[in-house]
């Protein structure tokens, strides 16, 4: 069957329909990672987002469940150059299109996604539709798309209740602002007691329990919609408790001190964007996977923060250490999935500001 991608400045690629035939309207970003992409599927941080993968060839080692991110897929669609349809691997019990079809997640597939890629590196990110309408009308589509917003999706995406991973060391509790659970999969081969909370629980309940250090997840949409976590993470901010954020977390904890967050003309997504520690001047190859970034400047003046990491690609804040608190967070995933762990030892400073494994 064929399908449709329409781009909101006109531009459309015919491919074929792979997973659901139904139509969707999205924000289209890409993704740089040659392998991961069930790990990225089931990423909540992309709700409100349809992926192109830049490799050529998708889903040549099939799906293994082991490996998902979440309990499902969080993308609204996906996009791919060549789909294997014959996965060939020994973990493997599913294929891409079965699974898309399974979750009712559309995607189009034999487009040039490098094509695509340009497009959207040269005019920054972009709205669009999947459709198998043959008939479709340009003229009636293109306004839909420039009004399509992703909205409040960190609700959308977050857990419905608190939940607790035992452990023998120290008590952490993280924010499920769209947690990928490699995160607490972290915390909890290090021995942590991790407590997952839903995103709009009120500082006073996280504090009432009395944890050792807090977890500010990663998770999707503008940083800025976030009003009600904000105010509860200005919160956390001013408690004792030792603090550690990754990607929309860092965005939220900027925001709630006064900083200020802007969104990039298309992002960073993949697993090869090389980060620099300004303590040590070492370069890290890092996994990441956000549209916004944090303006550093008014937390640096107002000395409230320092720039820890930054983007050796663009120069872009990747990082901030806070004066006087317990506090660093990174726009990078330090706990990869899919992506390098050059960066887990993240997870170290973080189990050394709690005191180690008591």
């Amino acid at each position: 069957m064929k399908a449709f991608l329409i781009l909101e400045d006109g531009h459309v690629f015919t491919g074929t329909s792979i997973g659901s035939a139904r139509e969707v309207i999205s924000e289209i970003v890409f993704n740089t990672s040659m392998t991961g992409y069930l790990e990225v599927m089931t990423d909540p941080s992309y709700a409100g987002q349809a992926v192109c993968m830049t490799y050529p060839l998708i889903g040549n080692y099939g799906i293994c469940y082991d490996d998902q991110e979440s309990t499902r897929p969080w993308i609204d669609a996906f996009i791919v150059r060549e789909l294997s349809r014959v996965p060939s691997n020994f973990r493997s019990v599913d294929t891409i299109q079965h699974f898309l079809t399974k979750h009712d997640i559309p995607g189009i597939a034999g487009i040039d996604t490098r094509a695509l890629t340009k497009i959207l590196r040269e005019k920054g990110t972009m709205n669009g539709m999947i459709t198998v309408d043959e008939n479709y009308d340009l003229n009636a589509i293109l306004p839909k798309l420039k009004v399509y917003t992703t909205g409040k999706v960190v609700e959308k995406v977050t857990c419905r209740e608190k939940e607790i991973l035992p452990g023998n060391g120290p008590k952490v509790a993280l924010m499920d602002f769209g947690a990928k659970r490699n995160i607490a999969r972290s915390l909890n081969k290090r021995g942590c007691q991790v407590t997952i909370y839903p995103a709009l629980t009120p500082a006073e309940e996280i504090l009432g329990d009395h944890p050792d250090g807090i977890m500010l997840s990663n998770g999707p949409g503008d940083p800025k919609e976030c009003t009600s976590i904000i105010k509860e993470v200005k919160k956390l901010y001013d408690s004792d408790v030792p603090i550690f954020a990754i990607c929309l977390g860092h965005q939220l904890m900027a925001l709630a001190t006064g900083g200020d967050t802007y969104k990039m003309k298309y992002g960073h997504r993949g697993g090869n964007h090389p980060v620099k520690d300004l303590t040590t001047g070492r370069v890290y190859i890092s996994s990441q996977n956000h549209g916004y970034v944090v303006d550093a400047k008014d937390l640096e003046e107002k000395n409230i923060a320092h720039p820890a990491f930054v983007n050796v690609n663009d120069g872009t804040n990747e990082g901030m250490a806070y004066v006087g608190k317990n506090i660093f967070t990174v726009q990078f995933h330090p706990e990869a999935c899919p992506g390098p762990q050059d960066s887990s030892y993240l997870f170290d400073r973080f189990m050394d500001m709690m005191g180690g494994n008591k």
